[in-house]
């Protein structure tokens, strides 16, 4: 069979309109894609719309001439990078439904600023950090409520231009030594630590950022000795349950969910009941929680009766069973100590494993090429962008770089 010339088929789709698409697949099949098409695949992917001719001309000559990076640079330099790209990328982080549609908030914001700055992208996780817009006309941050952030997404203020770094325990009122990055944003607090028993916290954590949910971690091998109370040794009345399924996530998970001890999303479940309006709690030194008499919150101890001799939660001292065992395999940071006191310590634990950069790579990748990781070449490109994102201080920026040029088209 004989393809049509390119310009044959051009003509071909001026004529007839509903060809158009099959003509562009054979008109791809047929050529390789050159620095312009090459640039404004990249522009597209990073930055979420088209370039403008200039822009254009500018990333065509650079990738014309070897330097990709300083193309995908021009791309991440739109608006829309942050606006769009990174917004979009970020928000299902913050929420269980894991939507994107949910209003721009705290932990979005606080992402995006850290990717604008260059920073460490693992501190996202335990540094005393967040992000605020110091545009005018703004309502003031409020740990009581969203309204800061949403007057940013309503006025269509810029988040290239307007974020501010600033410590976390300024705005917030929990002490610099209990904050752990957007962990501890208000955002993270409503939708992970409100109610429940702060699990949810750690789930979501593992989620979004170790790309695992607790199927993906079970190991029934570890010792069981912090399982809470709350957890029924013979579910139904069948030992077998927990022991070949309970045992295996509440047995890494709940002796590092013991960092949270102190934490809670406060606020009047009659007048209010979604949340809206509440806050992050904190139970700072020398405050009691008269359910617990002490600093550990009451939901730490809810349905004691259900295994009255499990593990009773007297403090946020925290310890990384996954050290050993198959989970071994997430890459733990040698150089810490794989146990400590509170969010800070234990998000660090997770934020500096293989796992965790590997995971951003993973997102990455699946936002720019549009597809997740598929094969052995695509598996190995995500090993060795993840070297490079380490080699770069984890600068997420370099992911971008790295796997617009990976899949801007041959």
């Amino acid at each position: 069979m004989t393809i049509p010339s390119t310009s044959i088929l051009r003509k071909l789709v001026q004529r007839i309109p509903y060809l158009g698409i099959f003509a562009l697949a054979f008109i791809a099949a047929g050529s390789a894609a050159g620095p312009r098409e090459q640039a404004l695949q990249i522009h597209n992917r990073v930055a979420g719309i088209p370039p403008s001719e200039a822009v254009l001309q500018s990333m065509a000559t650079y990738i014309r001439n070897g330097d990709v990076a300083a193309a995908v640079n021009i791309a991440m330099d739109n608006e829309a990078f942050y606006g769009v790209t990174l917004k979009n990328m970020v928000t299902p982080w913050t929420n269980r439904d894991r939507t994107v549609f949910a209003p721009l908030n705290d932990y979005t914001a606080t992402i995006i600023g850290l990717v604008r700055d260059g920073a460490d992208f693992r501190s996202a996780l335990y540094d005393d950090v967040i992000y605020t817009s110091n545009a005018s006309g703004l309502p003031a941050y409020s740990n009581n409520n969203n309204a800061h952030y949403e007057a940013i997404e309503s006025q269509g203020v810029s988040l290239k231009n307007t974020l501010i770094k600033r410590n976390q325990s300024a705005v917030n009122g929990i002490p610099a030594e209990a904050t752990s990055g957007v962990i501890t944003s208000r955002a993270a607090a409503k939708a992970f630590f409100i109610a429940g028993t702060n699990r949810a916290m750690f789930r979501f954590t593992l989620l979004n950022h170790l790309c695992r949910d607790l199927e993906q971690v079970h190991d029934t091998s570890l010792v069981p000795d912090f399982i809470r109370q709350d957890v029924s040794r013979s579910p139904g009345g069948d030992s077998r349950v927990f022991l070949n399924n309970c045992i295996g996530c509440h047995n890494g998970m709940d002796p590092m969910a013991k960092a949270y001890a102190y934490y809670d999303f406060e606020f009047d479940v009659d007048a209010d009941p979604e949340g809206l309006n509440g806050s992050i709690h904190y139970n700072t030194e020398g405050t009691l929680d008269p359910d617990t008499n002490s600093r550990v919150e009451k939901k730490y101890r809810i349905n004691s009766n259900t295994f009255k001799y499990g593990y009773v939660t007297q403090n946020d001292d925290w310890q990384n069973y996954w050290r050993s065992g198959i989970n071994q395999f997430l890459g733990w940071d040698s150089t810490l100590p794989g146990r400590g006191t509170g969010a800070k310590s234990m998000n660090m634990e997770i934020s500096h494993s293989h796992a965790f950069a590997q995971c951003q790579v993973e997102k990455v990748f699946q936002n720019v090429c549009l597809r997740k990781p598929a094969d052995a070449t695509d598996r190995s490109k995500v090993n060795e962008f993840t070297t490079s994102f380490a080699n770069s201080g984890y600068q997420l920026k370099q992911v971008f770089v790295d796997t617009a040029n990976y899949c801007k088209g041959e």
